[in-house]
């Protein structure tokens, strides 16, 4: 646990995007952007999401209000700092814009917040990416609106500061954050979810999971030493607002997330799953994540030959949901004791039917693991190719992410992401 300040915290911050939410709410993207003036867009997406039509089809209701909109269909799922380049490239070519539209999961939405900030302001990709990986700079300019559309139920982006990308040469999945990244309008509709596969619904569900448990069982913004105006940052640790939008999430997803998976079709399902991700995105753009998302960065940097089911054939990939997940049940233990309450609710709130075990420690992982083997993940690091000879690399990288080990309930070393790590090689 931490020691009590000498002089704690009384303030939290709260940051959010306009949103429009529901069934056609894809539709009325011209009227929201020409609000901004907007008559030169950009829309960013991927291959697979290209293909359902999807991006076209706004982009052609775009012009019905006078804006004329280009459509860049090469975000590579899961992005790299190459692939950043490459859209950052192609928007130069074509710009100046006037705005920006994302249409995708997290991968076209990071992407377009890296392409937003390096059309706008000077500098390199590196000098923006979090210390000590990158130069940690702020944007010195205004950025454009940023409209993000997400078709994945699962990551948040749309709500968000921050922007992950992998570095290729350091095997490293880092980020970008500043609240100037933060799109303007989260459009949530969720017929464009509807063709989601199985394999992607389960990992995008578990990213918003983790999302919701992590920010509420994240360190109280009391128990950090108070900050001046210009030290404040995006997350400032679990508060009362943050704390409403993760429990909310986490009870929508007790009452869907099996069903989603199992049925792709059923509407309401797939209704609640974009619910719970926006609320879970409100609730830790602000609080913060932790221990379970810095595994997940070297997790998916540094994988070798895994091919996810329902993910495009290609490079070897764990998705980031799925990377999250796999060290989650270890991870909560390690922190109970700095929340107990916190992590019974949580696991209360997740399953109402799971009896209390007598050692309360194992609540929250045991409805965890549950949740895992029911929509067919991984049983643990193993299951995506890492002995416990990967180990020590892995727990490396994540001692890197001191931005989220930050926001973790108790102090985290390396020696116990080693601990977290090596018992998450196989989980049941």
């Amino acid at each position: 646990m931490f020691s009590t300040p000498s002089n704690p915290e009384s303030v939290f911050t709260y940051g959010a995007p306009a949103l429009k939410f529901g069934s056609g709410a894809s539709a009325e993207i011209g009227f929201d952007l020409g609000q901004y003036g907007a008559r030169h867009v950009l829309v960013i997406t991927d291959p697979g999401v290209a293909a359902t039509g999807a991006p076209r089809r706004i982009a052609e209701q775009l012009s019905g209000f006078g804006i004329q909109a280009s459509v860049y269909e090469g975000v590579r799922v899961e992005p790299t700092d190459e692939s950043l380049l490459a859209a950052v490239e192609h928007a130069r070519a074509g710009g100046p814009w006037d705005a920006f539209v994302a249409i995708g999961g997290g991968s076209s939405i990071d992407t377009a917040k890296a392409v937003n900030l390096l059309t706008t302001n000077p500098g390199e990709l590196m000098d923006y990416v979090n210390a000590p990986v990158g130069g940690g700079l702020a944007p010195s300019r205004p950025l454009k609106p940023l409209v993000a559309v997400p078709t994945t139920t699962g990551t948040g982006s749309e709500s968000t500061t921050i922007c992950v990308l992998d570095v290729l040469d350091l095997k490293v999945k880092t980020g970008i954050s500043h609240a100037r990244l933060r799109p303007v309008l989260a459009v949530v509709d969720p017929d464009l979810a509807m063709s989601q596969p199985a394999g992607v619904t389960a990992a995008a569900g578990m990213d918003i999971l983790c999302h919701a448990l992590e920010s509420y069982t994240a360190r109280p913004y009391t128990s950090y030493e108070r900050r001046r105006p210009e030290e404040r940052v995006p997350y400032c640790g679990s508060n009362p607002v943050a704390d409403m939008w993760s429990e909310r999430a986490i009870a929508l997803l007790a009452r869907s997330f099996r069903t989603a998976v199992r049925d792709g079709d059923d509407a309401e399902a797939r209704g609640r799953m974009a619910l719970a991700a926006t609320f879970a995105g409100l609730g830790f753009g602000n609080a913060g994540v932790h221990i379970p998302h810095a595994n997940a960065y070297p997790i998916a940097g540094r994988v070798r030959d895994f091919h996810p089911e329902g993910y495009p054939a290609g490079e070897p990939m764990v998705p980031h949901g799925m990377a999250v997940a796999l060290t989650a049940p270890e991870a909560f233990r390690f922190t109970f004791e700095a929340l107990p309450e916190r992590h019974l609710r949580a696991a209360e709130l997740l399953d109402p039917s799971a009896a209390r075990p007598d050692d309360l420690s194992e609540y929250l992982p045991g409805v965890l693991t549950r949740l895992m083997r029911d929509i067919g993940l991984p049983d643990g690091i193993g299951g995506v190719g890492y002995t416990e000879a990967d180990v020590p690399a892995l727990a490396e990288g994540a001692m890197r992410q001191q931005r989220l080990l930050g926001t973790a309930p108790r102090p985290v070393t390396e020696d116990d992401l080693t601990k977290i790590l090596t018992r998450s090689i196989a989980l049941w």
